[in-house]
């Protein structure tokens, strides 16, 4: 485990896992997000390799082949404008606590929740949207800024669950 990337003195978890059928942010914030009814917070995902998340929008979608799962570290969620942000506003898929996920774009890292690990290849920056500042609060967006996360590939299938996480970095990502 690389501690350059592992916060001292902490066990990782997963602090949840978000898996949404549909885009919640679109259109204009002024106007708000669109309904999610089957959507949300759950305590395991199914992943599938090249593919991203079972059940979420971006599965098996050509366009997000490199973006198709978001990880996000919970130490970066602006509490300080929204104590109760988490993944629903932020619109990723995994929350995790004790790893610094944003410095490790262009390597492979590993999860393993107990059902065997799944590598992601961490390709590049979750930039925040206009909308943070709509859900969140005023400044979040700003907030946010490197540091909102990253959008990564699944390198294997798996399943990953709530609670403690063995996180590895375990390489450098292969460009294409």
């Amino acid at each position: 485990m690389s501690s350059a990337h592992v916060m001292h003195d902490q066990m990782v978890q997963v602090v949840q896992l978000l898996v949404s059928p549909v885009h919640r942010y679109a259109g204009r914030p002024s106007e708000g997000p669109s309904p999610d009814p089957v959507g949300g917070l759950v305590q395991h995902m199914r992943v599938r390799r090249h593919l991203g998340i079972v059940g979420d929008r971006y599965f098996a979608q050509p366009a997000h082949r490199d973006a198709s799962v978001t990880m996000m570290a919970e130490e970066n969620l602006p509490t300080h404008i929204d104590p109760a942000v988490d993944l629903r506003q932020t619109r990723r898929n995994i929350l995790l606590r004790g790893v610094h996920i944003d410095a490790c774009i262009d390597r492979v890292v590993e999860l393993d929740t107990g059902d065997g690990p799944i590598a992601f290849a961490v390709n590049r920056a979750a930039r925040p949207c206009a909308w943070m500042d709509s859900v969140v609060g005023a400044g979040a967006q700003r907030a946010l800024r490197g540091k909102g996360g990253v959008r990564c590939t699944p390198l294997s299938d798996g399943v990953l669950r709530v609670g403690r996480v063995d996180f590895r970095v375990i390489g450098p990502r292969e460009r294409h």
